[in-house]
């Protein structure tokens, strides 16, 4: 699963906010700071302003903040709100779906079991937790690892794909 750039920008402007609470920030500042296109992040900044996560204020001297406290707002719920398909297999939507394995498949309970888990992590984070301090060793619940549920190891898998690396490499 692969978030949308849209998401990823709304997370950005909510990230910096966060981090400049003690005054208005710009669109322009966003935009060279991350390197994102103005006319995006206006669309971002629009749609945060309506769910109310920020207020902005508009003219000479304006810009926009956080309307609400970073510990009250859940990583979960601003993916929701931004991401517009969460399918992870065409069997999750029963209006489209011509999977013929369907009524034997446990494959869609496996991706539903993984979907409850990655947003049960992101309900688990509050903007609060990827702003406050310095990055470090900490988890995202902002516990020192060892505290509470025994980390796990996750490995990610090798490349499959030796042209990406090449390309990579060709583009240096």
């Amino acid at each position: 699963m692969r978030l949308s750039e849209y998401t990823d920008y709304t997370l950005r402007v909510l990230m910096y906010c966060a981090r400049h609470r003690e005054r208005l920030v710009t669109i322009n500042e966003l935009a060279e700071q991350h390197g994102l296109s103005k006319g995006h992040l206006m669309k971002v900044v629009n749609d945060l302003a309506r769910q109310g996560l920020i207020e902005t204020t508009r003219g000479r001297g304006g810009g926009l903040r956080l309307s609400k406290e970073p510990a009250t707002i859940r990583i979960g719920d601003v993916v929701r709100a931004s991401e517009t398909d969460f399918r992870l297999v065409e069997c999750f939507d029963a209006s489209t779906n011509a999977c013929t394995l369907t009524p034997d498949c446990r494959l869609k309970h496996l991706f539903d079991a993984a979907l409850r888990g990655y947003f049960q992590a992101l309900d688990g984070a509050t903007l609060a937790d990827l702003t406050s301090g310095p990055p470090g060793p900490e988890s995202v619940s902002g516990r020192p690892p060892g505290r509470g549920k025994p980390a796990v190891a996750v490995s990610m898998p090798t490349s499959t794909r030796p042209q990406r690396q090449a390309k990579a490499s060709a583009q240096r």
